[in-house]
């Protein structure tokens, strides 16, 4: 017996195994002659769709004839014939059907034409349909069948693979398609209270810097010196520009400054200024001494900004904050202010000064009333002309019969009738009142910048007259250095930590900033983490609420080049913080950067 490929020498089949594939094979062998069609007599229930046809597979493309129909492959493991090796065929007969031949093995039908047909049969010796009958054929004849359908079988499967294959979305990996690369986040114009990086790197290196780095650090800051970054760092443990710049990054500039009291944040503060000392709280020579500081430092900083050697600055009182901002800043060629919260009464004192501002949220709620109003006109209407087709009158009738009770009592001419604009007034005074909310933002552009600096200096209401602020000027901040200012650093801290994770405990470290971060020591601090931390770790950051506001859009943008060369920031900070707002009355709460790309919330 020739040893089929796959099995050892040594092995031996049972004889019930080769018992049935004899006899299986003649039951095959009956069905593919011409005796075993619909019509024969010796197996009239089977037909060449019979359930009991064996089928062997094998892979590619069906095979199909020209008059039968798609039919499915049978599992290749479903009958005990397909343990055999897959060089073993079945044998092939040719069956004439008219106009065409077809070769038939196990009941899958390949159409061939007629020339190839007489081709097989005069020099390979197919058997015709008459003649076959069985498996009885000889061995030679069987081979060289099976050569020749192999061939056919290979052409087949040749041009299915030449076919262009259409992939489904589902067969596309997700890791195939390119995540979006984000390299720089939006401006964020509001002031922050703390922010909380983390990092599966150590953050270490950015406390405890030594005497010469801190030194370094400050002296920079003083003088405008910046140096970029190195775009990834192997140790900035060891990177002493790297420790330098982030102690660079910490320093803001603060008037008035008291050493027993923290001056941010003010509005709804008084906790952090009840039970300290305040010294001027009675004495008015005093508070005249600070408000004429005040008012120096103030001014001073006004003319760094016009003079484009200070890029923004804020002033933050006990009932709103102004934030000031340099020409060519945030989409707009002039100097621009923003006023967050006002009340009525703030704003009526702005027009007595002659001080030109827009309301831009208000703006936007009136056009979305108008535009409610205008929805339900048409019903308002429909429901007037019923009521005067009901009454029989018109508008003048319903109102004398209104006050018919007066004439009455002869006091008509007594009380003033309020007419329907009026009423309309009081409906949309009421509707819009905005104080002490984020609507009531205030935007001024231009010259009457300079009026709101007059404004903010002989104000009075820009002090509290009374409570734990009282006399106290309001608070100067600044990113570069002016008249009257102190030098301050904010607060970090760094903590490694364990983060629980699904497969145990993961290592963390975390960097903790407290105090008035402005928005460029955002900027620049998160750009030295993008370096030092190989562009993968997470930001927390905690807004002052009142500021979030100043991200409103409200200025007309112009592309004038304004030179910005000497302003006191780094060129990226710069480049990031010319651009328009776009974050509308919200502000950064969470950044992201994973590969060098960034991911925001807000």
């Amino acid at each position: 017996m020739t040893n089929p490929s796959g099995y050892s020498p040594s092995f031996k089949r049972p004889a019930e195994i080769l018992r049935m594939r004899r006899s299986r094979a003649r039951s095959v062998g009956g069905l593919l002659s011409p005796s075993s069609g619909p019509d024969c007599s010796e197996n009239p229930g089977q037909t060449r769709s019979s359930p009991g046809e064996i089928r062997p597979f094998s892979p590619g493309p069906r095979l199909l004839g020209r008059n039968s129909p798609a039919r499915k492959r049978r599992n290749p493991f479903a009958s005990i014939e397909n343990a055999h090796s897959p060089k073993r065929r079945k044998p092939l007969v040719l069956k004439d059907d008219g106009d065409s031949f077809f070769l038939a093995r196990n009941s899958d039908l390949v159409s061939v034409n007629t020339s190839v047909a007489s081709r097989l049969t005069d020099r390979e010796g197919f058997p015709s349909g008459s003649d076959s009958s069985s498996g009885s054929e000889p061995d030679r004849n069987r081979d060289s069948q099976e050569r020749l359908l192999d061939q056919d079988f290979l052409n087949v499967e040749q041009e299915a693979a030449e076919r262009p294959l259409l992939k489904s979305p589902q067969a596309i990996a997700p890791a195939s398609i390119a995540p979006p690369t984000c390299r720089e986040y939006p401006a964020d114009w509001s002031l922050k209270t703390r922010l909380l990086f983390t990092s599966p790197l150590s953050l270490t290196w950015t406390e405890q810097p030594k005497a010469q780095e801190e030194a370094v650090g400050l002296s920079n800051s003083c003088r405008a010196q910046f140096s970029a970054p190195p775009l990834s760092l192997q140790d900035p443990q060891s990177c002493s520009e790297t420790r330098c710049a982030f102690q660079q990054s910490l320093v803001y500039w603060q008037h008035p400054s008291l050493p027993w009291l923290s001056l941010f944040p003010r509005i709804n503060a008084e906790r952090n200024f009840s039970g300290k000392g305040a010294p001027w709280a009675h004495d008015a020579a005093l508070q005249q001494s600070l408000m004429r500081e005040w008012s120096a430092s103030l001014s001073s900083l006004y003319s760094l900004l016009k003079s484009k050697r200070c890029p923004y600055f804020y002033v933050c009182s006990y009932q709103f904050t102004v934030l000031f901002r340099a020409a060519g800043l945030a989409g707009s060629d002039s100097i621009t202010a923003v006023v967050s919260p006002t009340t009525l009464g703030l704003r009526e004192a702005m027009k007595a000064e002659g001080i030109e501002f827009s309301l831009p949220l208000v703006k936007v709620r009136k056009k979305r009333l108008d535009l409610q109003d205008g929805l339900d006109e048409e019903p308002n209407r429909a429901c007037l002309k019923e009521l005067e087709a009901e009454g029989g009158g018109g508008k003048e009738d319903d109102e004398d019969d209104s006050f018919q009770w007066l004439k009455e009592m002869g006091v008509q001419d007594k009380i003033k009738k309020p007419d329907g604009i009026t009423i309309k007034l009081q409906k949309d005074a009421h509707s819009l009142s905005v104080d002490h909310r984020p609507e009531s933002v205030v935007c001024v552009e231009g010259s009457h910048t300079f009026t709101l600096i007059n404004f903010l200096i002989n104000c009075k209401s820009v002090v509290a007259s009374t409570g734990s602020q009282a006399g106290l000027p309001p608070t100067l901040l600044a990113p570069t250095a002016f008249r009257g200012a102190t030098l301050h650093t904010l607060k970090s801290r760094s903590v490694n930590v364990k983060n629980q994770i699904k497969s145990g405990f993961q290592n963390v470290s975390s960097l903790e900033i407290a105090g008035p971060v402005l928005p460029s020591s955002v900027h620049a601090i998160i750009g030295l983490l993008r370096s030092a931390q190989k562009g993968n770790f997470s930001a927390s950051l905690y807004t002052h609420a009142p500021t979030a506001v100043m991200n409103v859009n409200a200025f007309e943008h112009k592309d004038t080049a304004v030179d910005l060369s000497g302003i006191g920031l780094p060129p990226t900070s710069v480049e990031q913080l010319q651009q328009p707002p776009s974050l509308g009355q919200s502000a950064l709460s969470h950044i992201s950067m994973n590969d060098y790309s960034y991911s925001w919330r807000n």
